[in-house]
């Protein structure tokens, strides 16, 4: 096995373990529910933190450079270290308040997680580079869903849980630190400059590309964040509910090599845009098959699960291609910090619709980010200049 593949393999498997307090939350909320007697709102603010807390720690990283002042390796352990201490006070602390800051610690704690971990990878990558981003965001989606295996696995209480998480989390961390080795083509981290944010906004090429991830975005961490509590009411089960969940978010790991390996084959935009078809078509059906029969409901999940972050690493490498290369750095934080506050909106949004009109159309609220998003990759297509098949 080559060098690049080997490491490939370590920071895949590290960050599916180091990403796994994302939805640690998530996969327990109805316990928590239960305990601390949340409302819906409230209960959505447990992950709203988190995404907020990532847009702080990547902004806070660009600015200073964190990536060039340590190794990603070891930004990624000091990442990891810090996400499983907070997953683990939540059990300590027992309270919605205190939760609230650890989710919040968490989220900027991850941004030490996993932008590092494309770095790293990146460095050992030039020529099939898709593919590679696609395997890392693979890995991003079945560490997001692992929670929700573990709870279906053992059925257990809230805090087993969630001191499990953190011990893997750690484990992840130290894994991309003791195995993980810096590649040929290690560069300098791009960061971010804010007197360039006027030419940036000037490029409709940037334009267009961060609004197919807006609207990407629209959809994917609203999904993730409720899809347990949706299988929650369509099955009795509660084991099979969980295990439906990680299904679904984990089929998106084959979703994102897929397209990863159809992006170098026919283009970014055409490879985001197919996602984009099937999961905002997925998005319009899924909710109102809650009552269906359970392999149906299943397997409209599936198909959602598998499409809804298949584009996710296109968006990215398309802004590398169509925006200067001196004004990269900026570029991708803007994208990034706008698209993960638009997150926000739709996490709170969904049990809101839902209460009052049910999961359909709770969903097909998600489903305006790709039809958004779609129009933005055909106008990408058809630019004279639009990024081509490596």
């Amino acid at each position: 096995m080559s060098d690049r593949r080997r490491q490939l393999i370590v920071l895949a498997v590290a960050l599916v373990l180091a990403m796994s307090p994302w939805f640690s939350t998530a996969a327990v909320l109805g316990q928590l529910r239960e305990r601390w007697d949340l409302s819906s709102a409230a209960a959505s603010w447990l992950t709203i933190a988190v995404q907020i807390g990532f847009v702080i720690g990547a902004v806070l990283s660009s600015v200073i450079g964190l990536a060039d002042r340590l190794a990603p390796r070891r930004l990624i352990f000091y990442g990891s270290a810090l996400a499983a201490l907070a997953n683990a006070s939540i059990v300590v602390t027992d309270a919605f308040g205190p939760a609230l800051i650890a989710r919040l610690v968490t989220g900027a704690a991850l941004a030490g997680v996993y932008p590092p971990a494309l770095k790293a990878m990146s460095s050992w990558f030039v020529t099939g580079r898709g593919l590679a981003l696609g395997i890392m965001i693979g890995a991003l989606t079945v560490g997001s869903a692992l929670p929700h295996l573990l709870n279906a696995l053992g059925e257990w209480s809230w805090k087993p849980l969630m001191l499990v998480v953190a011990g893997l989390t750690l484990l992840g961390g130290a894994m991309a630190d003791g195995f993980g080795k810096d590649g040929p083509h290690s560069a300098k981290a791009a960061t971010f400059d804010r007197s360039q944010v006027g030419v940036i906004l000037r490029d409709r090429g940037f334009r267009l590309a961060s609004l197919g991830y807006f609207g990407h975005m629209w959809e994917l961490y609203a999904m993730w964040a409720w899809i347990a509590a949706f299988y929650g009411d369509a099955f009795e089960s509660p084991r099979r509910a969980s295990l439906a969940a990680f299904a679904v978010i984990g089929i998106g790991a084959a979703g994102s090599i897929h397209a990863g390996r159809r992006s170098d084959l026919v283009g970014r935009p055409q490879a985001a845009a197919q996602a984009l078809r099937w999961s905002g078509a997925a998005a319009c059906i899924t909710g109102f098959l809650v009552n269906a029969p359970a392999i149906v409901v299943l397997a409209a999940g599936l198909v959602w699960g598998f499409w809804v972050v298949a584009d996710s690493a296109q968006f990215s490498a398309i802004v590398t291609e169509v925006v200067d290369p001196r004004y990269v750095g900026t570029a991708l934080t803007m994208q990034l910090a706008a698209g993960f506050t638009l997150t926000v909106f739709t996490i709170f949004l969904v049990p809101v619709v839902r209460d009052a009109a049910g999961w359909g159309w709770a969903f097909v609220l998600l489903t305006a980010g790709p039809i958004v998003g779609l129009v933005a990759m055909e106008s990408l297509r058809r630019r004279p200049d639009a990024p081509t098949t490596p």
